[in-house]
């Protein structure tokens, strides 16, 4: 069965492109479009769609306005369009927070000039989503019969909630693992994708002032936003947490967010390098290679963390890790958003532990 979308966009150029995008694609099909926040919300109760596209800056009604309102009244994994610039990665993180599942840069100039990588980007998204663990959106497979209370704009994480399940996933997900034994770390890297915004937001927040590691954070996210993420994570957490710039020393209880479009690396003497983005690489920044850069400088001292996200990126660099000696956990499929990245990790053996984003959370806590 086709995934059905709607899209929702003032703009009739974009809504058309959207629209023109996902028909190309037989495995989904475009239910209905609307212009703005209110009728977005009554084409989501009429349509039941699976997956809604949404605008920022609509008439009548904003689209996180909107997206609170579905996730009140029949929730629905919405992925947000917003423009790539400082204010729009603001906006796309006030998304998440009101219940967004994911976010797309609203690029136009990209539209034109790479419709093939725009086209392939954008189905995939939609798809991975249709299949998603309703679950870990705090989503139910049915609408509600009454408002909860309404998801504020401001950046508290989501509880994971619900009492349904998402379609059979390809592989069985391991289940939780035992506790971790108490070990202390040179340093914790942390790699996410799909849904990490939040599920980082929610396992950082558990973390005390005087966490004795540094971390270094990879989130696949544009240039654009990754410092206003850092932003909001630092006025969040107890940690301090900074976008990463090159010559950062590793410091106790300090986050580093590797930067969008780049390279973050260790090296020799564990100081933080920023490189260029490698063209030949699928991600800037790429899990792989700061989890390979940390195996090289601090070989068996390094817990790594895979969260929520796409595709594989962290297991090579998770294996040189564990060859290390190193410690590796990955989430638990129950609470991603995308059971891709942990699942490449726990198919491919390196896990030494599976657990849930609270549970992950609880026991970084722990550690030291």
């Amino acid at each position: 069965m086709a995934v059905k979308v709607l899209v929702v966009d003032d703009s009739g150029f974009f809504r058309r492109r959207v629209t023109e995008i996902l028909a190309g694609d037989p495995q989904i099909q475009v239910v209905g479009t609307a212009t703005n926040g209110k009728e977005a919300i009554e084409q989501t109760l009429s349509l039941r769609p699976d997956v809604i596209t949404m605008d920022y800056e609509m008439p009548v009604m904003d689209g996180i306005t909107a997206v609170k309102e579905i996730m009140q009244r029949c929730p629905t994994p919405v992925i947000m369009f917003s423009s790539l610039t400082y204010e729009g990665a603001r906006v796309s993180l006030d998304a998440l927070d009101a219940g967004a599942a994911d976010y797309l840069p609203k690029n136009f100039e990209d539209i034109s000039r790479n419709p093939d990588k725009v086209r392939q980007l954008l189905c995939d998204r939609v798809n991975a989503l249709a299949r998603t663990n309703r679950r870990s959106l705090g989503l139910s497979s049915t609408p509600v019969a009454s408002p909860a209370p309404s998801h504020t704009s401001s950046s508290v994480a989501r509880p994971v909630t619900g009492s349904t399940t998402a379609a059979k996933p390809a592989v069985a997900a391991p289940r939780s693992s035992p506790a971790p034994r108490k070990r202390s770390y040179k340093l914790v890297a942390i790699g996410t994708s799909t849904g990490g915004p939040v599920a980082l937001q929610k396992v950082l927040t558990q973390l005390p002032s005087n966490f004795p590691a540094p971390l270094l954070l990879i989130q696949h996210m544009p240039a654009a936003f990754t410092k206003a993420f850092a932003e909001r994570l630092d006025k969040l957490c107890r940690i301090s947490v900074k976008e990463a710039e090159d010559g950062d020393i590793l410091r106790p209880g300090q986050a580093l967010l590797a930067p969008g479009g780049k390279q973050m690396m260790l090296d020799g003497r564990g100081v933080v390098r920023i490189l260029p983005g490698d063209e030949r690489l699928n991600y800037k920044p790429c899990v792989d290679v700061t989890f390979g850069s940390a195996a090289k400088a601090f070989q068996d001292k390094v817990l790594a963390v895979v969260l929520t996200g796409m595709g594989a990126d962290g297991r090579e660099g998770a294996r040189m890790l564990k060859q290390a000696g190193s410690a590796v956990w990955a989430q638990d499929e129950a609470s991603c958003v995308i059971y891709g990245m942990p699942m490449a990790i726990a198919k491919a053996n390196l896990a030494d532990g599976v657990y849930s984003l609270d549970e992950i959370g609880r026991y970084l806590a722990e550690i030291g």
